[in-house]
């Protein structure tokens, strides 16, 4: 299952968010190092259910379909809070650091409100700057990635030379355990513009500079501007997306109050909607009530708690992936067994009907015939490429 990364100092609410996006209930505390174990669990992003398009009742077995909306999980995984110098082993720096070696992307959580300092310690809002947060998390995964890469690099590089490997795949067979591919080591190459022919000759800076790419390629990261609901935060967040960054307001503490209240029967909310409706206004007491007129004003001023919407641009923007529904009829959007619309299956935008069916099996991708587009009934061919919400049938001489 794809998977993300919670990252951030101690005392950001990590695990609030984690709690929100799961309705798991990691342990919560303002201070630093709550989190020791990493938390695992599954969260959803969101995506339209073609169920509604075609008209029938989906039957969904790996994802789930609410008012037609589908929810495709993905997991998650909350490790424990970054420090200054946890490459190095400072804090729970090595721990935190493996427990991310398999993320597809990483999400930030910042506080935007600057209420607590380098450490993850309380401090009055305003006080601390959470870009110098941002800075020094993506120089500590860097130094990690370094570390691993730079390990007998002058023998290293001077094999490569000699021997005329190819460099790009040696260094993603040598970073495969971060989930480094070719492609994102061809892509660190063309952002870092170091000699790729003689890798001897490279710098220090020249490494540094490298892997600060690869990083990007491989686990590219998102901000989930925490604490939006103090009044500090609005600034901090509008000099965030000054920088370029995929920035995202959240109150952690608000989706997990809203998600715990809907599953009590007190509100009608799901996860990442921009409104919510009291139930049981009776069961309500003075300070629930309060709690949440507070978060229909943040809701009103940021459209929702930013959570959800956060999970969902990880996976949309920054993965650039799409959703696609295979069936084994076309014209039921069936599977064997009859349940409609059954599975939902993450892959890059661009993805071919062959490499799809590869990624379904490897026999469906070694005998693809073609496939077809339960939409049009069109025939695909194998190399074309695949869209957004699509249902499509592979036909090969292997069934599934």
């Amino acid at each position: 299952m794809l998977e993300l990364g919670l990252v951030g100092k101690p005392n950001t609410g990590k695990t609030t968010f984690f709690n929100a996006a799961t309705l798991a209930n990691a342990p919560v505390a303002g201070y630093p190092f709550t989190t020791i174990d990493a938390n695992v669990g599954v969260t959803y992003v969101r995506s339209r259910c073609p169920c509604q398009e075609f008209k029938v009742t989906c039957n969904p077995q790996n994802s789930k379909c609410v008012d037609g909306i589908r929810y495709v999980p993905v997991r998650i995984i909350d490790v424990a809070g970054l420090v200054e110098g946890a490459h190095i082993g400072r804090g729970l720096g090595n721990r935190f650091l493996d427990n991310l070696r398999m993320a597809s992307a990483l999400i930030h959580i910042i506080d935007a409100a600057g209420s607590s300092d380098a450490e993850g310690k309380s401090c009055p809002p305003g006080t601390h700057d959470p870009l110098k947060d941002i800075d020094f998390l993506e120089v500590e995964i860097a130094m990690w990635f370094r570390g691993l890469l730079a390990k007998d690099w002058p023998s290293f590089a001077r094999r490569a030379k000699y021997e005329k490997l190819d460099l790009v795949k040696e260094i993603a067979q040598r970073m495969s355990g971060l989930g480094v591919k070719d492609s994102h080591v061809v892509e660190a190459f063309k952002r870092a513009a170091v000699d790729k022919s003689d890798p001897e000759k490279w710098t220090d800076d020249d490494l540094l500079r490298f892997v600060a790419e690869l990083r990007k390629a491989s686990k590219p990261i998102i901000i989930a501007a925490n604490k939006s609901d103090v009044s500090e935060a609005e600034p901090n967040i509008a000099r965030t997306k000054e920088r370029g960054y995929i920035v995202v307001p959240t109150c952690s503490e608000a989706e997990l109050i809203l998600r715990r209240a809907a599953e009590k029967g007190l509100v009608n909310y799901n996860s990442g909607d921009s409104e919510f409706t009291i139930l049981k206004p009776e069961s309500l007491n003075e300070q629930q009530k309060k709690a949440l007129e507070k978060i229909t004003m943040l809701i009103k001023k940021w459209g929702s708690t930013g959570v959800q919407q956060a999970v969902d641009k990880a996976i949309y923007e920054l993965l650039n992936l799409i959703v696609v529904y295979p069936v084994d009829d076309e014209t039921k959007l069936t599977d064997k067994k009859g349940n409609v619309l059954p599975d939902a299956f993450w892959v890059p935008k661009g993805t071919t009907a062959r490499e799809f069916a590869y990624i379904i099996h490897s026999d469906l991708g070694e005998s693809f015939l073609h496939a077809i587009d339960a939409r049009t009934n069109r025939r695909l061919g194998e190399d074309h490429e695949l869209n957004d919400r699509d249902v499509i049938r592979i036909v090969s001489t292997k069934g599934r």
